[in-house]
């Protein structure tokens, strides 16, 4: 008999329809197993027995003791004005000393009926003072009936670890504890999905017991055995997920792709003005390895804002046009697309122009394709894109639709994949004769261990160095509130700036053209540097409307200020862009747009207005777009938040390293994980209950290591049913995630 289905079974059948129901649509918890799966977030201890005569303050404490006698008092108060409040007193006494309890509202009448004057009883709870005398408000209590009880029970009570629930106003914690004990039986039918030999060489306990001890604790030993063997579970059976996948990738077949020894990327690298980094060397020759093979590369590219990885994927993509086949780069917006086909299309020269007079004898064709393009040019594009006469293709999503056909698609590089799911990837995949090679690329520093967790079905090359030339960057925090006149300074340091013959970008959180704003008065105010009323996180974040407009009447007036935000038309965008990197603008104010791609050497400052607003890896990003010419950068970070507060904290850190990694384990820190690992778009990493990304690098890199000598021996898991279980749930809820998004 297969035993599987006593966790499969409906809560609905054990619990009933209602608390099923509450469960379902406010925890997301359907059956047996997933309660099982909703583990304590945090243990209440009852506190060890203590005499009366000796009890510590503002501790938990459980005392045996006999009531000596009981009051019903009522009162009149705020909410129970005409006298009908009631508040019990009890007072007990185990002979060495007298305590009194509380009790108010509707809580005084089960203990009223039970704490009757002789009766014995074990109570636990906070200890508190109330008029110079010690007390206990409501405690919890348990009757001792006679003296059967033996000492065991009365120890045991007291030390117990009382497990607390992540729960909701429908579902209190203890009722979630009641519906786990009646369902924890069931624990025992559990099927491990960890193989035999793993668990017992790494002395981890079995499922079922794992499950026990988590929900019913005898001591903390116990609930440390429990984390130990379910964060092994999390972290292998996600490990497998991606491992199989990885597997699965190297069983396609794909298309060697070799440059020539006298094509494009040679010529190219003959036109350089520098030479790369050795980095940039180490990373290219990792990719030229991977485009050789014939099975697709599947690889992730990290490195600052700035370290030249346009550079590398460019030279990738060379190498591919150069073997026949044809490369493109996907964007996550038209302004992105539009910034790398400019900068590709000036870095080739003459290589970019195929076909046409002047170009040169290696070149190809390098096209736009984007959403918002007239449909005349679109046609042209497509046509170019299918005869094979564009080599490089560069756009936004339109080239997932399925308009788009290639003529012989090699590579594909997408652009900060944080802002691009799994199934886009898929899509723009099948638009090959063969699996085309994938190149991701991002500027946000990953941690290891978040990188082998969330694109853990991608190798990691990782670009640390900046190129020669790449200037410093000066940050420092403004507190606008504590010290109104450093905004004053900051807004001189950027006129300063200008009259040097550079650019600043003003960053703010919103656009302000939302209709329903009836605080812009606040935002103005704040704009000239005067503290709002009440405090800087009730009021709206200033807005690239009302702050452009305030610095262009007041502190930066007679610049050139021009604005730049996503909902203006992809040509206005554009024209505004031109002219900030044609020097036409000297104050760009914006919203987070400018924060990948836009390439301006001559911008120097960026002053970034209620910085608190913004993530930590985000600052660091938006901070990569000034310093990229010979002059060196500065960076303010303007806040109101008060110095003791965390955002304060956060952006301290900000402004005292230039490491993006450190800075980035900073922003996992303080973000709940589910955050960042939610930006893979893929149901599955955002299910990790017990294990912490941070924390448990060393649980997550040897799982990792385990589950791909698992996969390697047994690709379909046949001998292990347990984890084809586990894995099923794991890609189910995946699954369900995708097509809700979908």
């Amino acid at each position: 008999m297969d035993l599987v289905p006593a966790l499969q079974e409906p809560l609905k059948k054990v619990l009933g329809p209602a608390t099923a129901k509450v469960m379902a649509e406010h925890l997301g918890l359907h059956t047996v197993g997933d309660l099982l799966h909703h583990y304590p977030r945090r243990y209440e201890e009852r506190g060890q027995l203590t005499h009366l005569a000796d009890l510590p303050m503002d501790e938990h404490v459980t005392v045996v003791a006999q009531v000596a006698d009981a009051r019903l008092h009522t009162f009149a108060s705020s909410k129970a004005p005409r006298g009908k409040g009631q508040r019990l007193e009890v007072t007990i006494t185990d002979g060495s000393g007298r305590l009194q309890l509380v009790f108010f509202g509707n809580g005084v009448h089960k203990p009223h009926k039970e704490l009757l004057p002789g009766t014995r009883a074990m109570f636990a709870g906070k200890v508190s003072v109330f008029n110079r005398r010690l007390q206990l408000a409501h405690p919890a209590y348990e009757l001792l009936r006679g003296d059967t009880e033996g000492e065991e029970t009365v120890e045991s009570w007291a030390g117990a670890l009382i497990p607390l629930y992540p729960a909701t106003a429908k579902l209190e914690s203890w009722k979630l504890a009641k519906a786990i004990q009646t369902v924890l039986p069931s624990a025992q039918e559990a099927v491990d999905p960890l193989p035999g030999s793993l668990r017992e060489g790494r002395g981890l306990v079995s499922l079922p017991e794992a499950l026990l001890k988590i929900h019913r604790p005898h001591t903390k030993a116990d609930i440390e055995d429990a984390r130990a063997r379910l964060k092994w579970d999390e972290a292998f059976v996600l490990q497998v997920a991606l491992a199989r996948r990885r597997h699965a990738e190297t069983q396609l077949p794909a298309v060697p792709r070799k440059p020539g020894p006298d094509g494009l990327l040679t010529a190219f690298d003959d036109r350089l003005p520098f030479t790369l980094t050795d980095g940039q060397q180490r990373v290219s020759r990792e990719i030229f390895d991977d485009l050789a093979t014939d099975h697709p590369m599947h690889r992730l590219l990290q490195g600052e804002v700035g370290s030249g990885k346009t550079l590398v994927a460019l030279r990738a993509m060379l190498a591919v046009v150069d073997s026949g086949g044809q490369a493109v780069m996907l964007a996550p917006t038209e302004v992105l697309a539009q910034q790398h086909h400019r900068s590709v299309v000036e870095m080739m020269g003459e290589l970019a122009e195929g076909g046409m007079l002047g170009g040169a004898e290696h070149a190809t064709k390098v096209v736009l394709l984007t959403g918002s393009m007239g449909a005349a040019a679109r046609r042209h594009a497509l046509l170019d894109l299918a005869t094979g006469e564009a080599g490089i293709v560069i756009g936004t999503h339109a080239l997932i639709e399925d308009k788009v056909q290639f003529h012989d698609l090699g590579l594909v590089v997408v652009d900060e994949q944080h802002r691009f799911g799994v199934e886009q990837r898929d899509a723009l995949r099948g638009k090959g004769k063969q699996p085309p090679h994938l190149l991701v690329m991002t500027a946000t520093p990953i941690p290891r261990t978040v990188a082998m967790t969330v694109f853990g079905d991608l190798e990691t090359s990782v670009l640390d160095q900046l190129p020669a030339g790449r200037s410093p960057i000066a940050s420092h925090v403004v507190p606008a509130a504590d010290k109104p006149h450093f905004l004053a300074r900051a807004w001189e340091r950027v006129r300063e700036e200008v009259s040097n013959g550079h650019q600043a970008y003003v960053v703010c959180p919103r656009i302000g053209d939302e209709d329903d704003d009836p605080k812009k008065g606040a935002k103005k105010k704040a704009a000239q540097g005067e503290p709002p009323e009440g405090d800087a996180e009730k009021r709206p974040p200033l807005a690239v409307l009302d702050v452009a407009e305030q610095l262009a009447k007041g502190p930066l007036q007679g610049l050139k200020v021009e604005i730049l935000h996503g909902r203006m038309q992809p040509d206005d965008k554009d024209a505004v862009m031109r002219r900030f990197a044609a020097g036409e603008t000297d104050v760009l104010v914006a919203t987070t747009v400018i924060e990948v791609g836009v390439n301006v050497p001559n911008a120097t400052a960026m002053v970034i207005m209620d910085a608190d607003r913004f993530g930590v890896s985000q600052l660091h990003q938006l901070r990569g777009r000034v310093g990229r010419g010979s002059a060196p950068g500065l960076c303010l970070l303007v806040s109101e938040m008060p110095e003791a507060s965390a955002a304060r904290q956060r952006l301290n850190a900000v402004a005292s390293t230039r490491d993006g990694f450190e800075l980035s384990r900073i922003d996992l820190e303080q973000r709940r994980e589910g955050d960042v690992l939610g930006q893979a778009q893929s149901g599955a990493r955002t299910s990790l209950r017990v294990l912490a990304v941070i924390e448990d690098e060393e649980i997550i890199a040897e799982a990792r290591h385990e589950a791909a000598a698992v996969v390697a021996a047994d690709p379909e898991l046949t001998g292990l049913p347990g984890l084809r279980t586990a894995l099923e749930a794991l890609l189910d809820e995946e699954r369900e995630q995708y097509l809700e998004k979908g």
